[in-house]
């Protein structure tokens, strides 16, 4: 599985990237909602985890293709912006959705969580 992660995570993060863009567009409407999930906060660490995720695999991306430290930072920024893009069209161009400043907080808080988990993935798939 890591063999198989690690080869193809250039596809796998695109497709990722790609059902974070299909969740985000979702209408209003058809995205559940109950009240124990916000008292748990749980939307934020969806986002949290999407963005952790997607960061993630785009370090995989650069270490797979042993890019530079400046690949990583492009990554992640590209991640970040990711999100905030997403907010503002959530705001302006789908349907029954509105931004949230804390979601775009939540989603960059994933992605940093990626960089501080970075060593340890580092060290994982430097065998494969």
């Amino acid at each position: 599985m890591k063999k198989l992660l690690y080869k193809n995570s250039p596809v796998i993060a695109f497709i990722w990237a790609a059902i974070i863009f299909a969740l985000c567009a979702t209408p209003g409407q058809y995205i559940p909602s109950a009240n124990w999930l916000e008292l748990l906060s749980f939307d934020k660490w969806v986002h949290a985890t999407m963005f952790f995720i997607l960061c993630t695999l785009l370090f995989l991306v650069a270490l797979k293709y042993d890019l530079s430290k400046l690949w990583m930072i492009v990554f992640f920024v590209s991640s970040v912006l990711y999100g905030g893009l997403l907010e503002v069209m959530q705001a302006k161009c789908f349907t029954n959705r509105s931004a949230d400043w804390q979601d775009f907080v939540a989603n960059s808080f994933g992605c940093v969580v990626a960089i501080l988990v970075f060593k340890k993935l580092k060290k994982l798939f430097s065998a494969v």
